[in-house]
């Protein structure tokens, strides 16, 4: 947007598949922050700059083959995932995809009609795993996404093994997240992936 004489731009992912229409994104509006607050504001009619391409390699055609795909986010960064799992290539690709979520209390486990609507689609194929990692919480696993890891409780929850020679994890969410889960990913043999060195692990920042 431009604000104050100086356009202003942050990278969203989208939350609507391709050929979905409209375009949604899914964003914290940061109070202090330059753009957030007012794309909250934005009012039927309004404009914004878009870039004309979107970019970034957390997309599937950037993954190597595997049998299970473990999507594993934190807060708003569940968008791209649910933008990739509204579309046909996860269910032709792997035969199993896991869906972990990972907020503070359940009141901000969002998108939660979107999430059941993909389970009824798949029923064989996809698990949908809640974390809550900040209240008491029953029939869901109330720890972070890499303690749920390091104990076993994820492949316990979900009946599948997080191996490399078995998974492909995308990583999706805050620094801290991303560092801890791919440090316990490491413990188990899996390596960050990268396209001159195929791995196990591919991960973006979300802000």
């Amino acid at each position: 947007m431009d604000i104050a004489g100086e356009r202003i731009g942050r990278p969203y992912s989208m939350v609507n598949a391709p050929d979905e229409r409209p375009h949604e994104i899914y964003f914290n509006v940061v109070r202090e922050g330059p753009l957030s607050p007012r794309l909250a504001q934005l009012q039927p009619g309004e404009r914004f700059w878009v870039v004309p391409a979107p970019n970034g390699f957390l997309t599937l055609d950037e993954i190597p083959q595997a049998r299970h795909l473990w999507l594993l986010a934190t807060g708003t960064a569940i968008g791209p995932f649910l933008s990739i799992l509204k579309t046909a290539a996860p269910w032709s690709r792997f035969e199993k995809v896991v869906l972990g979520y990972s907020v503070r209390t359940r009141d901000e486990l969002s998108y939660q009609d979107t999430i059941e609507e993909i389970r009824r689609r798949h029923p064989a194929q996809f698990q949908f795993v809640p974390f809550i990692t900040r209240e008491p919480c029953d029939g869901h696993l109330c720890q972070r996404i890499p303690a749920s890891i390091e104990s076993g409780a994820l492949e316990r929850k979900t009946g599948l093994e997080l191996t490399p020679e078995l998974a492909h994890v995308m990583l999706c969410g805050n620094s801290s997240m991303l560092q801890d889960t791919l440090a316990s990913l490491e413990k188990r043999g899996m390596k960050r992936h990268r396209r001159r060195e195929p791995g196990h692990v591919s991960m973006e920042k979300y802000h």
